[in-house]
């Protein structure tokens, strides 16, 4: 009697998700208890934190500061996602083609992905001076004449967008250009049979196909936008005033700057309440927990 064949189909069993079970306690669960319990107490990075109960929150909630930041960070994170999304999603159908040039530019384009964070801010800041940088030649060109463009909150905000955009759009590209070449040419060749134009093409196929990515690329950057700080502080340093102070910013300026470790920890804290809340609010009504294949039924 032959022996029977292993079952192919079994899924792996519980201990293969042990080794990243336990680095994402260690490094991710273990910290977030530890600043949640910190946001209870008072503490200057010094000796032992002294319990405070509810006055790190109660402050929170009536800081004026706190709520202008929340205003800015909120602004910061519409512009971004307006200005991110279109233009990721026809960079990517564009770098989806199969002409040689665009692989060579998408190479290129996609560089800055490559960098930091920190290298990114560092490399604008000089480029944004207003004596030596470029800004000196654009500055005239947009209205400022002496170059400045982090002389203004307006300026100083959309500076901040460029600077997000140039980061984070080769990124969200590369999500759209994976999925723009996983849509079945037969598609395509079935619309232009019917006389559909470009346009339309792109309208009624393209579009459509890339509903799940276009869902999954905004949850990206929405709750991304929660986690603006180092371009921020080499920038702009939250100036002029408080014009790009976002919320993990004031967290910073709290606990590193005026050493309230845990006032800081009670605003890290609600950004982590404000990013599970939006990511479950934009999973509940943008169908994200219902996705389904884009090709089913061809």
């Amino acid at each position: 009697m032959s022996e029977r064949a292993p079952d192919r189909t079994t899924r792996p069993g519980v201990w293969y998700a042990v080794p990243a079970m336990v680095f994402f306690g260690l490094f991710a669960l273990v910290p977030l208890v530890a600043v949640v319990v910190l946001s209870f107490t008072h503490w200057n990075g010094l000796g032992d934190p002294q319990p405070a109960g509810l006055e790190n929150w109660e402050r929170l909630a009536s800081d004026p500061t706190v709520l202008d930041s929340l205003r800015i960070t909120v602004l910061l994170g519409v512009v971004c996602w307006l200005v991110q999304t279109p233009l990721s999603l026809l960079l990517g159908v564009w770098a989806a083609g199969p002409q040689r040039n665009r692989a060579v530019l998408s190479a290129v384009f996609f560089l800055p992905l490559l960098l930091s964070g920190a290298a990114v801010a560092i490399v604008w800041r000089s480029l944004l001076d207003p004596n030596f940088g470029l800004a000196s030649v654009l500055g005239p060109l947009v209205g400022i004449p002496d170059g400045n463009l982090l002389g203004s909150s307006t300026s100083a905000l959309l500076v901040i967008v460029a600077v997000v955009a140039w980061q984070f759009v080769p990124f969200h590209t590369l999500l759209y250009q994976a999925a723009a070449r996983r849509i079945p040419r037969q598609l395509y060749e079935a619309a232009r049979m019917d006389g559909a134009t470009r346009l339309h093409q792109f309208r009624h196929i393209t579009l459509p196909q890339l509903r799940n990515t276009i869902i999954t690329s905004s949850l990206l950057m929405v709750v991304g936008s929660l986690t603006y700080f180092e371009t921020i502080l080499i920038v702009t340093d939250g100036g002029p005033g408080r014009a790009t102070e976002v919320l993990p910013f004031r967290m910073y300026e709290a606990g590193f700057r005026s050493y309230e470790m845990g006032y800081g920890a009670a605003i890290a804290s609600a950004l982590v309440l404000i990013g599970t809340l939006l990511s479950l609010v934009m999973v509940r009504f943008s169908g994200f927990s219902k996705m389904r294949s884009t090709l089913e039924g061809l």
